[in-house]
């Protein structure tokens, strides 16, 4: 098998252009010694995958398409911990022209989450570095960086990468907190969201 080994890590590491990382190793070692994981509890090393009906139902609940006027069109509000900016439409939508009187259709909400919804899941690929990650996990983590914009710096990303997954998920209670104060609503998708991360 070391015949086999050593040819093998230089390809990998060839086509990589990189060394290895430590959880990189050990998959490799296991697949060489035959002991790769099976379907049934295999997790994925991802770059970048799609967010799964779970993320974006949890997300979707926590985000609401609030504020639809009796016209049918969807119309922006402030940030409710400081009353002002950033000022926020659809489902969770922030930033350039989002202010006070702008206004959407339920058809321009929808496709702004989609594009934001791909988005988020690529910087949360990119974050989690090839990290071994189910799809509850990652759907877990886009919707805390959906909220949050913090995947990149966060201890919780840190853990996860290290595979230290209960770690990570006890991390998400600590990012309930909006202008200073505690949210109850944070709080409460802070708990649902380490749910989904701990259920793959």
């Amino acid at each position: 098998m070391t015949t086999i080994r050593k040819p093998v890590f230089d390809t990998v590491r060839a086509i990589l252009g990189r060394g290895f990382r430590q959880h990189e190793v050990d998959r490799l070692d296991a697949a060489l010694d035959g002991h790769a994981p099976t379907q049934a509890n295999s997790v994925t090393c991802v770059t970048f995958q799609q967010v799964g009906p779970q993320g974006i139902a949890l997300i979707k609940r926590f985000e609401g398409c609030a504020r639809l006027r009796t016209d049918g069109m969807v119309e922006a509000y402030p940030d409710p911990a400081s009353g002002g900016d950033p000022w926020t439409i659809g489902w969770g939508a922030t930033g350039t022209g989002i202010g006070p009187g702008t206004v959407w259709t339920q058809g321009e909400c929808d496709e702004r989450l989609a594009r934001d919804l791909e988005r988020y899941a690529r910087e949360v690929g990119r974050a989690l570095d090839g990290a071994p990650t189910t799809q509850a996990q990652f759907d877990a983590l886009v919707s805390f960086h959906y909220n949050t914009g913090a995947i990149a710096r966060a201890t919780l990303t840190k853990l996860h990468r290290s595979g230290d997954f209960c770690a990570a998920k006890a991390e998400f209670g600590r990012w309930n907190r909006a202008a200073g104060r505690i949210l109850k609503g944070l709080t409460r998708r802070r708990a649902a969201e380490a749910e989904l991360y701990a259920s793959g």
